[in-house]
């Protein structure tokens, strides 16, 4: 059975949000799968380049992921949000959570293109039932993106392997300067170094606290096995984070490992490497972003 699409269907989502026609519902059947991190993609194997990342923060229907995945995962084959300076996108669940990591060239700000996936009614339609609002204030998708605080990467050059995981918390509100703060100062000795940190952008909405961690897969993979010997150094980190900074859900927490989201959909443009030029912009519809 097929199912269309209305006229028009608002989402928190912002990079589901403009207008196209009406169209099946070919991802179906389509299935998901679920990890704990997103690995830098091979096309992007840079010593020094990264996207720029926005964060979406919505509530998600629990156990929906293969509701929602699919639906991004359909159109990101079908269509060329690389065109529209989107290179790639992580989504992500934790605790009745949506998160969405959308991957651009450069900043919306720099190169005026707030665009991103087309066909966006119909994702917005497909995703409704599952995906709403979680702010208080929230009146239009663009209040669904997170505010960037702070973010840091280490000077020179670093590995091409290297490996996402997104961590999530509650957080005092209106302490962002509190925690960029703590942070700022940790990474300014050699704890980064000594974890493989090669990365660390931290977002806010409300009381949520949304930490992009990027690491060295190998060494990441060393501290996760030997953490015990690195527990001394994090515990200063969260001891000097525990009055901004708690468990998301303390009823369910147990270990860090449980505030780390899990990626149920990761799509990177699969003909673009940073340097390549730039596609004739074809003309556009009104930004959702605006």
């Amino acid at each position: 059975m097929s199912t269309t699409t209305s006229p028009a269907t608002a989402s928190a989502d912002p990079a589901a949000g403009a207008s196209t026609t009406s169209t099946e519902a070919p991802w179906a059947n389509d299935t998901v799968e679920f990890s704990n991190t997103s690995s830098s993609p091979p096309s992007w194997a840079s010593g020094t380049w990264r996207p720029f990342r926005n964060v979406i923060v919505c509530r998600m229907a629990p156990g929906s992921e293969d509701r929602v995945g699919p639906v991004f995962a359909y159109y990101d084959r079908t269509t060329r949000p690389q065109d529209l300076g989107v290179v790639g996108r992580v989504l992500l669940s934790y605790q009745g959570l949506y998160l969405h990591v959308i991957e651009r060239k450069q900043d919306p700000e720099i190169s005026g293109q707030r665009r991103g996936l087309p066909a966006f009614q119909a994702i917005a339609e497909a995703i409704a039932p599952y995906v709403t609002p979680y702010p208080s204030y929230w009146q239009n998708p663009s209040h669904s993106v997170a505010k960037q605080f702070y973010g840091w990467v280490p000077e020179g050059e670093v590995s091409a392997d290297r490996e996402m995981t997104v961590i999530v918390q509650r957080m005092r509100p209106g302490s962002e300067a509190d925690i960029a703060r703590v942070f700022a100062e940790s990474d300014a000795g050699d704890l980064p170094r000594q974890t493989g940190v090669t990365g660390r952008w931290l977002y806010s909405m409300e009381d949520v606290f949304v930490h992009l961690l990027e690491q060295d897969r190998a060494t990441a993979a060393v501290v996760r096995e030997n953490h015990e010997s690195m527990r001394p150094a994090f515990g200063k980190v969260m001891a000097a984070l525990a009055p901004y900074v708690s468990p998301y859900d303390p009823e369910t927490w147990q270990s860090p490992r449980d505030s780390v989201a899990r990626v149920f959909h990761r799509w990177t443009a699969p003909d673009w490497k940073p340097g390549d030029p730039e596609p004739v912009p074809a003309e556009e519809e009104p930004s959702s972003w605006t």
